[in-house]
C-alpha cells in the first residue's frame, strides 16, 4: 500500500467541511435528480481552468442538442471543491486533476472516511505540469531553499495545493516551515513581480501564459523537482515525471524536471442523465476546434481517455466511448 503523506489530512478544505455543508442540498450524493441547467466548477480566475472552462461551456451551449440545456462555468477552488460540489449537488460538472478524483472515489486524503461516488469520468482535458516559480533576485535555486520563505501553494482544495504540499514534504518541509499563501497562480504571479512573494507553485499547462507574462518583467527561475525527492513522490503518489522542454520558455537554459498529472472533466451521475451525459461529451469533443485557449489543443478525441484509469465512466460518456470504438 502506498504511504500516505501526513499533510494530506490537514488540508483546510477538508471533506468534513465539504460534506458537512450538505445541509444546502436535500439530495447530496443521493438519488436521481436529473437537471438540464448545470453548474460546472472550474478554478481560480487567474489559472487555466477558469478561462478554458468558460470556452468549454460555450462549446457545450452551442452544440449540445438537449431540451432546456444550459451550462455555466463558475470560478471555484478547483479540484476538491468541484468534487465536493458534485457530491453536494451544487455543481453537476467539474474540472479536476485526476488524482483528487481517485482520492474522492476511494475516500482518501482530503476525502478520508467520506468517499464521493456520485460522479463519473467524462473526458480528458489537458496534461498539467507542476511549475515551481521564483525570480533570480531571491537567490533561491532549490525547493529546499524555500524554508522560511513566502510561498504561494495554491487555493485550499486545489490540486495545486495538494501537489505543492506533496513536493514540499518530500523535501522535508512541513506546514510552518514556510509562510504559506493560499491563492491562485494569477494573483501569485503579480505578487512575485512586486516582490511580495518568494516563490509560487502552479499546476498549469505548458506553456503557462502567466509565467510568460512574468518573464517580461522579471528574471524567472523554474525550480526542478529532482533526485531523492522526485523518487519519493513517484513511489508514494500517482504523479508522473516529466521534463519541461528547454524550448517551452525563452528564459530556460535547459530542461527542468517536474511532476505531472491530468486535468479531466467529471460529471454527476445522479444529476446528469445518461442521455444528457452522452450529448455533453458528443457536443464538446466533436467541436473542440472552436476553442482558442492554448490548452484546448489537448481536448482531442485521441486523448479522451487520458486520466481515466481507476475511475468509473459516466454512463453517458461510456455510451459515447463505445459508440466511437474508443472502448469495447
Amino acid at each position: 500500500m502506498k504511504k500516505k503523506f501526513a499533510f494530506l489530512s490537514a488540508a483546510l478544505l477538508s471533506v468534513g467541511m465539504l460534506l458537512g455543508a450538505c445541509g444546502g442540498s436535500d439530495n447530496a450524493g443521493g438519488d436521481e435528480d436529473f437537471k438540464t441547467d448545470l453548474q460546472m466548477g472550474t478554478g481560480s480566475t487567474g489559472g487555466t481552468y477558469y478561462p478554458l472552462g468558460q470556452e468549454m461551456a460555450n462549446v457545450m451551449n452551442d452544440n449540445v442538442d438537449f431540451e432546456d440545456f444550459n451550462v455555466s462555468a463558475v470560478a471555484s477552488g478547483a479540484s476538491v471543491e468541484n468534487l465536493g460540489g458534485i457530491y453536494q449537488g451544487t455543481m453537476q460538472l467539474g474540472m479536476t486533476v485526476h488524482i483528487p478524483a481517485l482520492e474522492a472515489l476511494n475516500g482518501e486524503a482530503d476525502f478520508e472516511g467520506a468517499a464521493v461516488e456520485n460522479f463519473g469520468f467524462m473526458g480528458h482535458i489537458y496534461p498539467e505540469v507542476m511549475q515551481v516559480v521564483t525570480t533570480e533576485n531571491t537567490g533561491i535555486t532549490s525547493i529546499a531553499d524555500l524554508e522560511g520563505k513566502r510561498v504561494a501553494i495554491g487555493p485550499a482544495g486545489s490540486g495545486t495545493q495538494a501537489a505543492a504540499k506533496l513536493i514540499l514534504s518530500a523535501y522535508g518541509l512541513e506546514d510552518g516551515d514556510y509562510q504559506a499563501f493560499e491563492e491562485g497562480f494569477g494573483d501569485a504571479a503579480a505578487r512575485l513581480q512586486d516582490g511580495q512573494l518568494d516563490a509560487s507553485f502552479g499546476l498549469l499547462g505548458l506553456p503557462a501564459s502567466n509565467i510568460e507574462e512574468l518573464a517580461f518583467q522579471r528574471d524567472v527561475v523554474l525550480l526542478p523537482v529532482e533526485g531523492e525527492a522526485l523518487q519519493t513522490i513517484l513511489d508514494n503518489s500517482d504523479y508522473g515525471h516529466l521534463e519541461i522542454p528547454a524550448d517551452t520558455y525563452e528564459f530556460l537554459d535547459g530542461p527542468v524536471d517536474a511532476i505531472t498529472a491530468y486535468a479531466i472533466l467529471v460529471g454527476s451521475t445522479n444529476q446528469i442523465s445518461e442521455d444528457l451525459g452522452y450529448e455533453i461529451v458528443k457536443g464538446l469533443y466533436e467541436n473542440v476546434d472552436s476553442i482558442s485557449h492554448p490548452q484546448g489543443v489537448h481536448l482531442d478525441p485521441e486523448n479522451i481517455l487520458n486520466g481515466s484509469d481507476g475511475l468509473p465512466f459516466h454512463p453517458g460518456a461510456e455510451k459515447y466511448f463505445k459508440e466511437q470504438g474508443i472502448i469495447n
